[in-house]
């Protein structure tokens, strides 16, 4: 089990590390679950190690959204006072993120047809 865990935080380190390092855009934790993935499907060894664990971790994940509950009751006052443009800008943002694929996906639709008929 520690073996595991020294497993997943070496790859979310050297994610880290890259990430800030070069200046990515991608957060460095996505990165280290990429390499991982890709260790996965080099080693199945590593695979067998790691299994267990995550899979336990999985199981007690609602476990990490009590300090996001902690925050917001901790911050209700400001909640309270900034809460309408809040839910604003997330119902404006949410509808403009669905417009935009869509959007970009009815142009590679278009596109994609145009080139399947030549």
């Amino acid at each position: 089990m520690v073996a595991a865990f020294a497993f997943i935080l070496l790859f979310q380190l050297v994610g880290e590390v890259l990430s800030r390092g070069l200046g990515l855009p991608l957060p460095g934790p996505v990165l280290g679950m990429i390499f991982m993935l890709a260790s996965f499907f080099a080693s199945a060894r590593l695979r067998e190690v790691v299994q267990p664990t995550a899979k336990g971790l999985l199981s007690h994940l609602s476990l990490l959204f009590v300090p996001i509950g902690v925050g917001v009751v901790a911050h209700i006052p400001t909640l309270m006072s900034h809460g309408l443009a809040l839910g604003l800008s997330l119902v404006l943002s949410t509808a403009l993120a669905l417009v935009a694929g869509a959007a970009a996906f009815a142009v590679t639709l278009r596109l994609t047809k145009g080139a399947g008929n030549e």
